[in-house]
């Protein structure tokens, strides 16, 4: 080959190389701007409540402020609360939200992917996860409270409940969104049903699946909390209706950034399985 052509092939090669670094670099650089602007946003909220309150434009007594909120949240880390540890309320909530969330997932899982599979079973059962479905399901924990009492079983009930449905209505959806002709390439190779469903229905409705895990487990949590506020020996719930009743509105607002904190870091492990699980998805375009 003359040297020409060398030169034209190493050329040819290096730009695809040069356009993904290019896109792995301005990818980059979109991620850090959102985060700056998001950090900056955060900031001015804050300040400017600081200031208000401060100033007395706004009451500090109904609103508190960022300084105190810190102040008291600080104090709960380093001596504890009249409960106990911020440690142990915080998994004593996660644990109550936890329970409730892998059994309101599983429970929406297998009846979503059934009814998606077997018309009957929709026909039949349609119309009352609806009616259910209409129903304020906050108005369900005090008589989950009346019939488990204040323990952890009536926390979990409320959990399952918030959860059950966003992923049931998913799991419904996926497996009837399912390509028809995969599955009718499958029964062609000689699948079962139970075959067909395993191996085809439900990988399918995985995407759909993990899209209502990303609320779901909020739900959970405002299901555990909602249960503490009503009655309970310990959590985060308890320390929002405890410092309710003393008038601390500095405790109940760092109770709910706490809380806030506690959801932003499980959809991080969410959002980081899901990458792990679907890498061979290719990225949205908003993403590149």
């Amino acid at each position: 080959m003359s040297p020409e052509s060398i030169s034209a092939t190493v050329v040819t090669q290096k730009r695809p190389q040069g356009r993904t670094e290019a896109r792995a670099r301005a990818a980059r650089n979109h991620k850090l701007r959102v985060l700056t602007a998001r950090v900056l946003l955060l900031a001015v909220l804050l300040g400017a409540w600081e200031v208000l309150a401060r100033t007395e434009v706004i009451d500090a007594f109904n609103f508190s402020m960022p300084s105190r909120i810190w102040d008291q949240a600080v104090q709960w880390t380093l001596h504890g609360t009249p409960q106990g540890s911020l440690g142990e309320q915080i998994a004593y909530t996660l644990y109550e939200a936890l329970l409730g969330w892998v059994v309101g997932v599983t429970a929406g899982v297998v009846l979503g992917i059934a009814l998606g599979r077997v018309r009957f079973l929709a026909d039949v059962l349609g119309p009352f996860i609806k009616v259910l479905n209409a129903l304020p399901r906050i108005v369900l924990v005090p008589i989950f409270v009346i019939w488990f009492g204040l323990g952890i079983a009536s926390k979990v009930a409320s959990a399952v409940v918030l959860v059950f449905f966003p992923v049931f209505f998913n799991a419904f959806q996926g497996a009837r969104e399912v390509d028809r002709n995969l599955v009718a390439n499958a029964r062609i190779l000689g699948a079962s049903d139970r075959r067909v469903t395993f191996q085809v229905v439900i990988p399918a409705a995985t995407s759909w699946i993990f899209t209502s895990l990303h609320v779901s487990f909020g739900f959970a949590l405002i299901g555990a909390i909602v249960g503490e506020y009503l009655g309970a020996s310990k959590g985060i719930g308890l320390l929002v209706a405890a410092s309710q009743g003393t008038f601390n509105t500095a405790g109940v607002y760092a109770a709910m950034a706490i809380l806030a904190v506690v959801a932003l870091l499980a959809e991080g492990l969410l959002t980081f399985a899901e990458k792990r699980l679907f890498r061979w998805k290719p990225a949205a375009s908003g993403e590149r």
